[in-house]
């Protein structure tokens, strides 16, 4: 429980609407995020068997996690495993070029989740309310913050 409320902590009290803003734009906001996130965690890593390597994960990955915005690759990628259930092509995820009647181009295909290019944003699809992407990508970026940082105070 501790570890949990150390991460809130770290990302959602000390993170100044800077570090927010620009933490995927810029590496100087990310390791400031990612420096000020983990100061919580020094205290719990130096209970740690090998606490500096502990802190050093926990500050290292969440700095790559964040500056890259990581969790969307992570998204995109699991969404390759659901069955082929939505009709894809440059076009967009939607009929629009009416050709023998079926209401799909030439170029549409079925696909799992479309191509990467239209999904960058958050890794889900451009047609899901932003609303819910947005939320989905912070629960899955949390979860795997979370889980290396347990890992790292459990196991390193």
């Amino acid at each position: 429980m501790i570890q949990l409320i150390m991460h809130l902590f770290g990302d959602y009290c000390t993170q100044s609407d800077w570090m927010a803003q620009n933490k995927t734009k810029a590496s100087w906001p990310a390791f400031c995020h990612a420096v000020v996130y983990s100061l919580p965690f020094a205290w719990l890593a130096w209970s740690a068997p090998n606490a500096v390597v502990a802190f050093t994960v926990i500050l290292v990955t969440h700095f790559f996690i964040d500056r890259f915005r990581l969790a969307r690759y992570l998204v995109w990628a699991k969404n390759l495993l659901s069955p082929k259930e939505t009709w894809w092509c440059d076009f967009g995820p939607t009929p629009h070029i009416e050709l023998g009647g079926n209401g799909r181009c030439l170029s549409c295909e079925l696909v799992r989740t479309p191509p990467w290019k239209a999904c960058m944003a958050t890794g889900y699809p451009p047609d899901r309310p932003a609303w819910l992407a947005v939320w989905l990508l912070i629960a899955a970026d949390n979860t795997i913050h979370l889980a290396i940082n347990y890992a790292a105070l459990r196991w390193l």
